[in-house]
């Protein structure tokens, strides 16, 4: 590991309050021409002892503002100390957890969501396509399982590209290669001649993941230009610590970007996306028109709240990358106690290996047991899927209750 270590609370204390420091204090200076303060202490009454003793509290309240992409160099002056551990954040991220061989060939930043991410990388895509290859709008189309989140087909349609969702197994929730000529011999019909390869590492719904391989087969050999992103939204903190081989990392040169989503296994605060992507790429979201903003922005959201990336680093910082391990050993575990019970049962079910996702058929569970257990399906309207989610707060004992029931 070149960037995670487990640190000690007072490590974790002293090096975000050193980073503050480095921010701009409004009650010493008063710049001027920047729009920003504190949270308003009409509102939000300082307590300073609390606050010194709460250091992503003290953070929220200084109220650092993260706009651009700090990874390229240039930003805003005012906020630098907090930029630097957001930076470390993206490098720790990209390195250790998801294979890339250093730092300095990865950019990214901490989004508002998982749906964000998303749509910057096919942004950036769209984009790339434009400008290099000479192509309109209408000939890109994104390219997903059915099984993928839905902010690929709200990308579709902000970016004014085409979307196509290729069939899944019902069994297994996979993708094959015939499926995806299918799905790319419908999409040349309509036009498309460059495409943005979405693949999931877990999905929302089932937890299944996909291989890039059968699409880069089927891309290659039909020759058509495309970029590979990863959505690990939901799996880009769980997947890579279940010791299942994959190539849905930065170690498979085909991958450009990837997604990960740190309010749902990491536990922060909600609003709290990363994208990441290689060297070279983040220029294609440029805003020329940002001539104010110190370095320019190349991020779909412009300003957002630096306390959120405090608030990732800390926890990981906390756990470290064995406690992590520990950790996602322990929810997977639970997972497939889960799945023994199930089997045993006769009840069908379907789990990725490596996932604490289990997704229960609606033969093997009425509406009403859903609902009483808070499962949640796969359609409000005509539910045929219901999935449990193993958090921490999920235990043994909460999932033998709904095991009694079933």
């Amino acid at each position: 590991m070149q960037f995670w270590s487990k640190q000690t609370p007072a490590q974790i204390h002293q090096r975000v309050f050193e980073a503050l420091g480095k921010n701009v204090d409004y009650k010493e200076r008063s710049p001027l021409g920047l729009p920003a303060s504190h949270l308003d202490e009409k509102v939000f009454t300082p307590q300073p002892a609390m606050l010194r003793e709460a250091p992503f509290l003290a953070t929220l309240v200084q109220n650092p503002n993260h706009i651009g992409c700090h990874t390229l160099g240039d930003s805003e002056s005012f906020f630098a100390g907090t930029q630097e551990i957001e930076r470390e954040l993206i490098a720790l991220c990209a390195v250790d957890i998801l294979n890339g061989a250093e730092a300095g060939q990865f950019d990214g930043y901490v989004a508002s969501g998982g749906t964000e991410a998303n749509i910057q990388a096919m942004w950036i895509y769209r984009n790339y396509f434009m400008r290099e290859h000479g192509a309109a709008a209408t000939e890109i189309a994104i390219l997903c399982s059915a099984d993928a989140h839905y902010s690929m087909h709200k990308a579709a349609n902000l970016l004014g590209v085409h979307g196509f969702a290729v069939a899944t197994s019902p069994e297994d929730r996979c993708i094959t290669a015939s499926a995806i000529r299918e799905t790319v011999a419908e999409a040349q019909t309509s036009g498309a001649k460059y495409f943005i390869v979405v693949c999931n590492m877990m999905t929302t719904m089932f937890g299944s993941v996909d291989h890039p391989e059968p699409y880069m087969e089927v891309l290659e050999e039909t020759g058509q230009p495309y970029q590979l992103h990863v959505d690990g939204a939901y799996g880009g903190f769980f997947f890579p610590f279940s010791k299942i081989e994959h190539t849905l990392d930065f170690s498979n040169p085909r991958v450009t970007s990837i997604t990960l989503d740190a309010h749902k296994m990491v536990q922060a605060p909600y609003g709290t996306g990363i994208f990441l992507i290689r060297k070279g790429w983040m220029k294609y979201a440029y805003t020329e028109e940002a001539q104010y903003v110190q370095g320019l922005d190349a991020t779909l959201s412009g300003s957002r709240s630096g306390a959120n990336a405090i608030s990732v680093w800390m926890i990981l910082m906390t756990y470290g990358p064995h406690g992590w391990f520990e950790k996602i050993h322990i929810l997977n575990y639970r997972t497939e106690w889960l799945c023994q019970q199930l089997r045993g049962r006769a009840i069908r079910f379907y789990r990725h290996p490596g996932s604490n996702i289990v997704t229960i058929h609606k033969s093997g569970i009425s509406r009403e047991m859903a609902e009483q257990f808070g499962l949640v399906p796969d359609s409000h309207s005509q539910p045929e899927w219901y999935k449990v989610v193993v958090m921490d707060h999920v235990t043994i004992d909460a999932l033998s209750e709904l095991v009694e029931a079933l």
